[in-house]
């Protein structure tokens, strides 16, 4: 029986998810992407999670497609190459309306759809030494699946540079460009990646998942009336939920709401 992909874990409210292809250096292929949305969708129903963790085993994060994979893909007709990139794209949106928080920590290479599975993520922590890229025009090719969550990242300017180019840069550079939230010695990740967490758990889940609709409804929304009714609905709707008045009457009392640690 073929080894799975992947490797989840659960540690009390912090799900692990790992890619777990070390030998090919986590390389992104049609089994990894049916995994990863099937890990997703069946994390939804652990309504105790407060958080999920995607990481790449080996020391490693995702170094871009597989080839084995990218050759078989070559020799589809259009049909069959459109169905591949939807099985592709249903990974990443996954994990873009996962309802808890995603961080996504990079060891080592994220290129291409790895790049572009980071920053589908909610954070994104880089080793020191990690190295970030697009590099799909060098092989004739674009990174269609992952451009929205790019350029939601870095902004058009930003995403035409890296698309364009398929420079390969490092972690300070990419977090200067938005790819990356924070970046820390590699022996520092696993400390820096604790504090996010404890950060994460003083929010809402809640109010958490309401804030992640809402930043993709305000982006998704045609015209200014049509963000201005999403943003109308979006507080009217939390002051009405159980965290929010939960919330508003922690606060009121001077003690901490039922799900802060």
């Amino acid at each position: 029986m073929e080894a799975s992909p992947l490797r989840v874990v659960q540690e009390g409210p912090v799900a692990r998810v790992w890619l777990a292809r070390p030998a090919v250096r986590n390389a992104f292929d049609d089994e990894t992407a049916r995994a990863l949305a099937e890990a997703f969708d069946g994390l939804t129903q652990e309504w105790a999670l407060r958080a999920v963790v995607l990481e790449g085993e080996g020391g490693t994060f995702c170094a871009g497609g597989d080839l084995g994979w990218m050759r078989r893909a070559a020799a589809y007709d259009a049909a069959r190459n459109l169905a591949d990139a939807a099985a592709f794209q249903r990974a990443f949106e996954a994990i873009d309306r996962f309802p808890r928080p995603v961080v996504a920590v990079v060891r080592g290479a994220a290129l291409g759809g790895g790049a572009g599975l980071a920053a589908a993520c909610d954070l994104v922590l880089a080793a020191g030494d990690a190295v970030l890229g697009f590099p799909e025009v060098r092989l004739g090719l674009v990174p269609g699946v992952v451009a929205p969550y790019v350029l939601r990242r870095v902004g058009p300017a930003v995403a035409r540079r890296l698309f364009l180019t398929g420079e390969r840069v490092g972690a300070e550079e990419a977090r200067r460009l938005g790819l990356v939230d924070e970046v820390a010695p590699p022996a520092d990740l696993d400390a820096a990646l604790t504090r996010w967490l404890d950060r994460l758990a003083e929010g809402s889940p809640e109010a958490q998942g309401r804030a992640k609709a809402l930043v993709r409804e305000l982006t998704e929304a045609p015209s200014h009336p049509a963000r201005l009714e999403v943003a109308r609905r979006a507080i009217a709707d939390a002051r009405a939920s159980a965290d929010g008045r939960e919330g508003i009457e922690a606060f009121l009392a001077r003690r901490r709401p039922r799900w802060a640690p």
